[in-house]
């Protein structure tokens, strides 16, 4: 076997000391390099969940987004049925006007209806003929009676503008009647229109409390996210560390070693040159293996 180079007894004792110091190393790095893989792991476990839920998050929004704009049609109509509405009373207001108007260019003659005065006269030509009646009461019954017969002629003479007058009498009552009608037409409408507006305003703030739910949850995840990303970035720079140090101390190991060698050949300028030591063969394998890989692994 081929001769180790002397090292004096600290020189071996810091050998020895960098040595255990490279297993605690290699040691901490194992258990850092299981702890980041599971950090790294639940950080991509936390942004699967911040994705998901964004996924979710967008539907509420667009449903939000659609019962607005529902909410802003329904707004839009009740203003288009009360302008509606208000024009409809006018129309009501106008046709009762207008009736009211209609009757007045009625002569008071024209109320009189034949048939009525036909009934009257004959109550009276009974009265007449049944009763006895004291001669002035008599005589002003007669007097009354010829007074109808005028009213029935005139009324019989006048049956056709009585007629015309009586149609557009109904006319102009059933235009009241149908622009009441259109003004509670509207009015109902619009007190549906302004239910429904406020259903959707209702259903608004419940897809709003509901978006909002998922908002609070994206933030939790995201400061999970957050304080995993921290632990990973801690664990990354001690590692980092531990790396920095262990070629470091590796390096230390080899110089000093190099040293050695240096020394033996001074004293020995007429032997052979030794062959590299097993110990030698195995810090060089690991000083290349932390160069080539970034971290320190021993063996034995």
């Amino acid at each position: 076997m081929a001769p180790r180079p002397a090292l004096s007894d600290e020189e071996a004792e810091s050998e020895r000391e960098h040595r255990n110091r490279l297993r605690a190393i290699d040691a901490r790095l194992r258990v850092l390099d299981a702890r980041r893989a599971s950090l790294i792991a639940e950080m991509r476990k936390l942004s699967a969940e911040q994705k998901a839920l964004f996924d979710r998050r967008q539907a509420p929004q667009d449903e939000v987004q659609r019962l607005y704009d529902e909410h802003g049609a329904l707004g839009k109509r009740i203003a288009e049925l009360r302008g509606e509405r208000d024009a409809a009373r006018r129309r009501l207001e106008e046709a009762v006007v207008a009736l009211r108007e209609l009757k007045l260019t009625f002569a008071p003659g024209e109320r009189l209806r034949p048939d009525a005065i036909r009934r009257e006269i004959a109550a009276l030509e009974h009265r007449q003929q049944t009763r006895a009646l004291p001669l002035d009461e008599e005589n002003a019954l007669i007097a009354h009676l010829r007074q109808l017969h005028k009213d029935l002629k005139t009324a019989e003479a006048q049956s056709a503008v009585v007629a015309s007058h009586e149609l557009q009498r109904k006319e102009a009552e059933a235009r009241i009647v149908a622009a009441r009608s259109e003004v509670d037409r509207l009015g109902k409408e619009g007190a549906d229109t302004r239910v429904q507006r406020d259903a959707k305003m209702a259903d608004v703030r419940a897809k709003l409390v509901a978006a909002g739910g998922l908002v609070a949850e994206l933030r939790a995840k995201g400061k999970a996210r957050s304080e995993v990303m921290a632990q990973v970035d801690a664990v990354s720079r001690e590692i980092a560390e531990l790396e920095q140090e262990g070629r470091r101390t590796l390096g230390e190991m080899r110089a000093r070693r190099d040293e050695a060698r240096r020394t033996v050949r001074a004293y020995a300028p007429d032997r052979k040159r030794p062959a590299p030591s097993m110990i030698d063969a195995t810090a060089d394998a690991q000083l290349q293996e932390l160069l080539k890989r970034g971290k320190i692994t021993l063996g034995g």
